[in-house]
Protein backbone atom coordinates (compact mmCIF):
# COMPACT_ATOMS: atom_id res chain seq x y z
CA UNK A 1 0.00 0.00 0.00
CA UNK A 2 2.77 2.53 0.47
CA UNK A 3 4.57 1.81 -2.55
CA UNK A 4 1.35 2.38 -4.72
CA UNK A 5 1.02 5.76 -2.74
CA UNK A 6 4.26 6.73 -3.54
CA UNK A 7 3.74 6.58 -7.33
CA UNK A 8 0.53 8.68 -7.00
CA UNK A 9 0.85 12.45 -7.93
CA UNK A 10 1.20 14.75 -5.20
CA UNK A 11 -1.37 17.73 -4.92
CA UNK A 12 1.45 20.44 -5.85
CA UNK A 13 2.08 18.27 -8.97
CA UNK A 14 -1.77 17.88 -9.92
CA UNK A 15 -2.17 21.72 -9.46
CA UNK A 16 1.23 22.08 -11.65
CA UNK A 17 -0.37 20.54 -14.25
CA UNK A 18 -4.08 21.63 -14.14
CA UNK A 19 -2.53 24.88 -14.60
CA UNK A 20 -0.07 24.62 -17.21
CA UNK A 21 -3.13 22.84 -19.16
CA UNK A 22 -5.37 25.75 -18.64
CA UNK A 23 -2.50 28.41 -19.56
CA UNK A 24 -1.86 26.10 -22.88
CA UNK A 25 -5.67 25.38 -23.32
CA UNK A 26 -7.89 27.44 -21.41
CA UNK A 27 -10.95 26.92 -21.02
CA UNK A 28 -12.95 28.63 -24.22
CA UNK A 29 -10.32 26.80 -26.46
CA UNK A 30 -11.49 23.35 -25.04
CA UNK A 31 -15.22 23.62 -25.53
CA UNK A 32 -14.55 24.73 -29.19
CA UNK A 33 -12.02 21.85 -29.78
CA UNK A 34 -14.98 19.74 -28.54
CA UNK A 35 -17.82 21.13 -30.34
CA UNK A 36 -15.52 21.40 -33.47
CA UNK A 37 -14.56 17.52 -33.23
CA UNK A 38 -18.46 16.59 -32.54
CA UNK A 39 -18.77 18.83 -35.72
CA UNK A 40 -16.49 16.73 -37.53
CA UNK A 41 -17.76 12.95 -36.51
CA UNK A 42 -21.53 14.63 -37.00
CA UNK A 43 -21.26 14.89 -40.96
CA UNK A 44 -18.90 11.91 -41.04
CA UNK A 45 -21.62 9.36 -39.58
CA UNK A 46 -24.16 11.71 -41.44
CA UNK A 47 -21.69 10.77 -44.96
CA UNK A 48 -21.38 7.05 -43.85
CA UNK A 49 -24.91 6.89 -42.46
CA UNK A 50 -27.64 9.05 -43.73
CA UNK A 51 -30.40 6.41 -43.03
CA UNK A 52 -29.78 6.86 -39.54
CA UNK A 53 -28.41 10.44 -38.74
CA UNK A 54 -30.51 12.62 -40.23
CA UNK A 55 -28.75 16.11 -41.24
CA UNK A 56 -30.63 17.48 -38.42
CA UNK A 57 -28.42 16.60 -35.81
CA UNK A 58 -25.67 19.15 -37.25
CA UNK A 59 -28.00 21.73 -35.47
CA UNK A 60 -27.09 19.77 -31.45
CA UNK A 61 -23.14 21.58 -32.08
CA UNK A 62 -24.61 24.57 -33.55
CA UNK A 63 -27.32 25.72 -30.80
CA UNK A 64 -25.20 24.75 -27.79
CA UNK A 65 -22.30 26.89 -29.26
CA UNK A 66 -24.54 29.69 -29.54
CA UNK A 67 -25.06 29.43 -25.79
CA UNK A 68 -21.32 28.51 -24.54
CA UNK A 69 -18.68 30.30 -27.12
CA UNK A 70 -17.43 34.00 -26.86
CA UNK A 71 -18.70 36.46 -30.01
CA UNK A 72 -15.15 35.94 -30.85
CA UNK A 73 -15.27 32.04 -31.44
CA UNK A 74 -19.09 31.91 -32.57
CA UNK A 75 -19.32 32.96 -36.08
CA UNK A 76 -15.93 30.57 -37.31
CA UNK A 77 -17.34 28.39 -35.75
CA UNK A 78 -20.87 28.54 -37.51
CA UNK A 79 -18.81 28.71 -40.51
CA UNK A 80 -17.30 25.58 -39.71
CA UNK A 81 -20.97 24.13 -39.77
CA UNK A 82 -22.25 24.74 -42.58
CA UNK A 83 -18.24 23.58 -44.36
CA UNK A 84 -19.52 20.56 -42.71
CA UNK A 85 -22.92 20.68 -44.10
CA UNK A 86 -21.98 21.91 -47.74
CA UNK A 87 -19.43 18.47 -48.02
CA UNK A 88 -21.74 16.04 -46.82
CA UNK A 89 -24.56 16.77 -49.00
CA UNK A 90 -22.28 16.76 -52.39
CA UNK A 91 -21.31 13.36 -50.98
CA UNK A 92 -24.90 11.99 -50.68
CA UNK A 93 -27.12 11.44 -53.87
CA UNK A 94 -28.60 13.69 -55.78
CA UNK A 95 -31.16 15.59 -53.23
CA UNK A 96 -34.68 15.69 -52.29
CA UNK A 97 -36.70 18.53 -51.67
CA UNK A 98 -37.12 17.66 -48.47
CA UNK A 99 -33.33 17.26 -48.23
CA UNK A 100 -32.96 21.12 -49.98
CA UNK A 101 -35.76 22.34 -47.40
CA UNK A 102 -33.33 20.73 -44.64
CA UNK A 103 -30.45 22.17 -45.71
CA UNK A 104 -32.25 26.01 -46.48
CA UNK A 105 -33.47 25.67 -42.68
CA UNK A 106 -29.91 25.18 -41.23
CA UNK A 107 -28.19 27.57 -43.26
CA UNK A 108 -31.00 30.12 -42.20
CA UNK A 109 -30.48 29.10 -38.23
CA UNK A 110 -27.17 29.19 -38.84
CA UNK A 111 -27.26 32.59 -40.18
CA UNK A 112 -29.07 33.77 -37.06
CA UNK A 113 -26.58 32.18 -34.52
CA UNK A 114 -24.12 34.38 -36.47
CA UNK A 115 -26.12 37.93 -36.12
CA UNK A 116 -26.55 37.15 -32.71
CA UNK A 117 -23.16 36.97 -31.85
CA UNK A 118 -22.42 40.19 -33.63
CA UNK A 119 -24.97 41.47 -31.41
CA UNK A 120 -23.03 39.54 -28.44
CA UNK A 121 -19.80 40.95 -29.12
CA UNK A 122 -20.98 44.59 -27.73
CA UNK A 123 -21.10 42.91 -24.11
CA UNK A 124 -17.80 40.27 -25.02
CA UNK A 125 -19.21 37.26 -23.35
CA UNK A 126 -21.25 34.18 -24.36
CA UNK A 127 -24.57 34.28 -24.35
CA UNK A 128 -25.52 31.94 -20.86
CA UNK A 129 -22.69 34.02 -19.37
CA UNK A 130 -23.80 37.69 -20.11
CA UNK A 131 -27.36 36.35 -19.07
CA UNK A 132 -25.94 35.17 -15.51
CA UNK A 133 -24.22 38.20 -15.32
CA UNK A 134 -27.16 40.25 -15.44
CA UNK A 135 -29.29 38.17 -12.85
CA UNK A 136 -26.50 38.27 -10.73
CA UNK A 137 -26.04 42.05 -10.51
CA UNK A 138 -30.21 42.07 -10.28
CA UNK A 139 -29.69 39.74 -7.05
CA UNK A 140 -26.81 41.60 -6.21
CA UNK A 141 -28.94 45.20 -5.86
CA UNK A 142 -32.02 43.56 -4.31
CA UNK A 143 -29.73 42.63 -1.37
CA UNK A 144 -28.16 45.54 -1.14
CA UNK A 145 -31.85 47.11 -0.71
CA UNK A 146 -33.16 44.66 1.57
CA UNK A 147 -34.49 45.23 5.01
CA UNK A 148 -31.82 45.23 7.29
CA UNK A 149 -32.38 43.92 11.01
CA UNK A 150 -34.33 45.91 13.02
CA UNK A 151 -34.53 46.37 16.98
CA UNK A 152 -37.05 43.67 18.58
CA UNK A 153 -40.04 46.63 18.60
CA UNK A 154 -39.97 47.37 14.84
CA UNK A 155 -41.51 45.19 11.52
CA UNK A 156 -40.39 46.01 8.22
CA UNK A 157 -41.56 44.39 4.89
CA UNK A 158 -40.79 45.72 1.09
CA UNK A 159 -42.78 43.88 -1.78
CA UNK A 160 -42.20 44.72 -5.30
CA UNK A 161 -43.96 42.85 -8.33
CA UNK A 162 -43.28 43.72 -11.91
CA UNK A 163 -45.67 44.34 -14.92
CA UNK A 164 -46.49 41.13 -16.57
CA UNK A 165 -44.60 39.39 -13.90
CA UNK A 166 -41.39 39.75 -15.51
CA UNK A 167 -38.61 39.38 -12.72
CA UNK A 168 -37.46 43.19 -13.63
CA UNK A 169 -39.11 46.01 -12.63
CA UNK A 170 -38.75 49.84 -12.63
CA UNK A 171 -40.05 50.25 -9.30
CA UNK A 172 -37.41 49.24 -6.51
CA UNK A 173 -37.02 49.66 -2.56
CA UNK A 174 -33.92 50.40 -0.83
CA UNK A 175 -32.49 50.66 2.86
CA UNK A 176 -30.08 51.64 5.16
CA UNK A 177 -29.89 50.95 8.60
CA UNK A 178 -27.48 53.99 9.81
CA UNK A 179 -26.77 53.99 13.50
CA UNK A 180 -30.10 54.17 15.11
CA UNK A 181 -32.04 55.58 12.03
CA UNK A 182 -33.71 53.48 9.15
CA UNK A 183 -32.83 55.22 5.88
CA UNK A 184 -35.66 53.74 2.95
CA UNK A 185 -36.40 55.25 -0.36
CA UNK A 186 -39.56 54.01 -2.35
CA UNK A 187 -38.66 54.92 -6.44
CA UNK A 188 -40.84 54.77 -9.58
CA UNK A 189 -38.25 55.07 -12.55
CA UNK A 190 -40.20 56.11 -15.96
CA UNK A 191 -41.11 53.08 -17.98
CA UNK A 192 -42.75 50.03 -17.23
CA UNK A 193 -41.09 45.88 -16.70
CA UNK A 194 -38.25 45.24 -18.59
CA UNK A 195 -37.86 48.84 -20.38
CA UNK A 196 -37.21 50.34 -16.84
CA UNK A 197 -35.43 47.37 -15.47
CA UNK A 198 -32.23 48.50 -16.74
CA UNK A 199 -32.49 52.01 -15.40
CA UNK A 200 -33.65 51.02 -11.79
CA UNK A 201 -30.77 48.43 -11.78
CA UNK A 202 -27.78 51.63 -12.02
CA UNK A 203 -30.51 54.30 -10.29
CA UNK A 204 -30.88 51.62 -7.34
CA UNK A 205 -27.37 51.14 -6.96
CA UNK A 206 -26.32 54.90 -6.72
CA UNK A 207 -29.60 55.91 -4.50
CA UNK A 208 -28.25 52.75 -1.95
CA UNK A 209 -24.85 53.88 -2.08
CA UNK A 210 -26.43 57.62 -1.22
CA UNK A 211 -28.96 56.52 1.37
CA UNK A 212 -26.21 55.35 3.76
CA UNK A 213 -23.26 57.84 2.77
CA UNK A 214 -25.31 61.53 3.29
CA UNK A 215 -28.02 63.12 5.87
CA UNK A 216 -31.18 62.54 5.54
CA UNK A 217 -31.85 66.32 3.97
CA UNK A 218 -29.26 66.11 1.19
CA UNK A 219 -30.09 62.34 0.15
CA UNK A 220 -32.95 63.73 -2.31
CA UNK A 221 -30.64 66.79 -3.96
CA UNK A 222 -28.14 64.12 -4.19
CA UNK A 223 -30.55 61.97 -6.35
CA UNK A 224 -31.45 64.26 -8.38
CA UNK A 225 -28.63 65.39 -9.37
CA UNK A 226 -27.53 62.18 -10.02
CA UNK A 227 -30.50 61.75 -12.55
CA UNK A 228 -29.70 64.83 -14.46
CA UNK A 229 -26.22 63.76 -15.34
CA UNK A 230 -27.55 60.57 -16.81
CA UNK A 231 -28.74 61.81 -19.95
CA UNK A 232 -31.63 59.39 -20.34
CA UNK A 233 -34.65 59.43 -22.82
CA UNK A 234 -36.65 58.83 -19.58
CA UNK A 235 -34.60 60.38 -17.09
CA UNK A 236 -36.90 60.92 -14.45
CA UNK A 237 -38.02 59.12 -11.62
CA UNK A 238 -40.32 59.51 -8.66
CA UNK A 239 -39.68 59.09 -4.97
CA UNK A 240 -40.39 58.90 -1.11
CA UNK A 241 -37.62 58.55 1.45
CA UNK A 242 -38.53 57.71 5.05
CA UNK A 243 -35.63 58.82 8.07
CA UNK A 244 -36.80 57.02 10.82
CA UNK A 245 -35.33 57.11 14.43
CA UNK A 246 -35.58 53.45 16.06
CA UNK A 247 -35.79 54.68 19.23
CA UNK A 248 -38.06 57.83 19.57
CA UNK A 249 -40.19 56.89 16.55
CA UNK A 250 -39.85 60.42 14.71
CA UNK A 251 -39.66 60.33 10.86
CA UNK A 252 -39.07 62.36 8.67
CA UNK A 253 -40.74 61.88 5.21
CA UNK A 254 -39.59 63.65 1.80
CA UNK A 255 -41.33 63.20 -1.45
CA UNK A 256 -40.20 63.95 -5.33
CA UNK A 257 -43.01 63.94 -7.20
CA UNK A 258 -44.65 60.61 -5.38
CA UNK A 259 -47.71 59.65 -3.67
CA UNK A 260 -48.24 60.48 -0.30
CA UNK A 261 -47.41 58.08 2.42
CA UNK A 262 -50.05 57.10 5.01
CA UNK A 263 -49.69 56.22 8.80
CA UNK A 264 -52.23 54.42 10.85
CA UNK A 265 -52.63 55.43 14.22
CA UNK A 266 -53.08 52.71 16.81
CA UNK A 267 -55.37 54.80 18.98
CA UNK A 268 -57.99 56.04 16.82
CA UNK A 269 -57.31 53.07 14.32
CA UNK A 270 -57.75 55.02 11.27
CA UNK A 271 -55.40 55.76 8.28
CA UNK A 272 -53.53 59.12 7.82
CA UNK A 273 -52.72 60.41 4.26
CA UNK A 274 -49.12 62.78 4.56
CA UNK A 275 -49.02 65.26 2.09
CA UNK A 276 -45.18 66.06 1.22
CA UNK A 277 -44.48 67.57 -2.06
CA UNK A 278 -41.77 67.69 -4.23
CA UNK A 279 -40.63 68.08 -7.76
CA UNK A 280 -40.05 64.93 -9.52
CA UNK A 281 -36.05 63.54 -10.16
CA UNK A 282 -34.50 64.13 -12.99
CA UNK A 283 -36.40 67.53 -14.25
CA UNK A 284 -35.64 70.67 -12.40
CA UNK A 285 -31.55 71.31 -11.15
CA UNK A 286 -30.82 72.75 -7.66
CA UNK A 287 -34.76 71.59 -5.90
CA UNK A 288 -35.26 71.82 -2.84
CA UNK A 289 -37.60 69.10 -0.94
CA UNK A 290 -39.46 69.78 2.11
CA UNK A 291 -39.96 67.52 5.01
CA UNK A 292 -43.00 66.34 6.66
CA UNK A 293 -42.35 64.90 10.28
CA UNK A 294 -44.35 63.25 12.82
CA UNK A 295 -43.95 60.23 15.79
CA UNK A 296 -44.87 56.58 15.22
CA UNK A 297 -45.54 55.22 18.58
CA UNK A 298 -47.11 52.15 19.78
CA UNK A 299 -49.33 49.72 17.18
CA UNK A 300 -49.00 52.85 14.62
CA UNK A 301 -48.18 51.79 11.25
CA UNK A 302 -46.52 53.34 7.91
CA UNK A 303 -47.18 52.38 4.32
CA UNK A 304 -45.20 53.96 1.44
CA UNK A 305 -45.53 52.92 -1.97
CA UNK A 306 -45.59 53.55 -5.74
CA UNK A 307 -48.30 54.31 -7.87
CA UNK A 308 -48.99 51.45 -9.40
CA UNK A 309 -50.56 50.38 -5.86
CA UNK A 310 -53.65 53.13 -6.27
CA UNK A 311 -54.24 54.38 -10.10
CA UNK A 312 -55.44 52.86 -12.89
CA UNK A 313 -56.53 53.51 -15.98
CA UNK A 314 -59.91 53.70 -15.00
CA UNK A 315 -59.17 54.82 -11.73
CA UNK A 316 -58.12 58.40 -9.97
CA UNK A 317 -54.52 58.22 -7.89
CA UNK A 318 -56.83 59.86 -4.86
CA UNK A 319 -59.88 57.15 -5.02
CA UNK A 320 -57.09 54.82 -5.79
CA UNK A 321 -55.75 55.85 -2.30
CA UNK A 322 -59.17 55.49 -0.66
CA UNK A 323 -59.40 52.02 -1.89
CA UNK A 324 -55.81 50.68 -0.06
CA UNK A 325 -56.53 52.28 3.08
CA UNK A 326 -59.61 50.41 3.10
CA UNK A 327 -58.15 47.04 1.87
CA UNK A 328 -55.03 48.00 4.39
CA UNK A 329 -57.69 48.56 7.29
CA UNK A 330 -59.40 45.29 6.34
CA UNK A 331 -55.93 43.21 6.06
CA UNK A 332 -53.80 44.30 8.48
CA UNK A 333 -56.36 44.48 11.53
CA UNK A 334 -54.53 42.93 14.17
CA UNK A 335 -51.88 41.21 12.12
CA UNK A 336 -48.87 43.00 10.09
CA UNK A 337 -46.39 40.11 9.61
CA UNK A 338 -47.24 39.44 5.87
CA UNK A 339 -49.26 42.55 5.10
CA UNK A 340 -46.59 44.03 2.82
CA UNK A 341 -47.61 40.60 0.55
CA UNK A 342 -51.46 40.23 0.82
CA UNK A 343 -51.62 43.84 0.10
CA UNK A 344 -49.53 43.45 -2.96
CA UNK A 345 -51.17 40.61 -3.89
CA UNK A 346 -54.92 42.25 -3.72
CA UNK A 347 -54.43 45.89 -5.18
CA UNK A 348 -52.95 47.44 -7.71
CA UNK A 349 -52.45 47.05 -11.64
CA UNK A 350 -51.01 43.93 -13.57
CA UNK A 351 -50.21 46.17 -15.90
CA UNK A 352 -47.67 48.32 -14.19
CA UNK A 353 -45.01 48.05 -11.80
CA UNK A 354 -45.92 47.73 -7.53
CA UNK A 355 -43.86 48.47 -4.70
CA UNK A 356 -44.87 49.05 -1.24
CA UNK A 357 -43.10 49.27 1.97
CA UNK A 358 -45.14 48.74 5.30
CA UNK A 359 -43.01 49.28 8.82
CA UNK A 360 -44.37 48.56 11.81
CA UNK A 361 -44.22 49.95 15.27
CA UNK A 362 -45.15 46.86 18.08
Amino acid sequence: MSSAREHLPGPDLRQRTEGLVNRLVPRGSRILVVLVVAAAALGLAIGLFPDYVPLVSLLVPLVLSSLVLGPRQLPWFVVFVLFVLALTVLRQPPPTPRIVTTVVIIFFLGLVVMMSSFRRSRLGVAGLQGEQMFVDLRDRILRQGGIPDLPTGWYAAAELRSAGGTPFAGDFVVASRVGERLEVAVVDVSGKGQGAGTRALLLSGAIGGLLSALPPSEFLPAANTFLLGQDWDEGFATAIHLSLDLTTGRYDIRSAGHPPAAVRHAGSGRWEVIESEGPVLGLIDGADFAAVSGQMRHGDALLLYTDGMVETRNRDIALGIDRMLGQAERLLRGEFEGGAKRLVESLGSRNDDRALLLVHRR
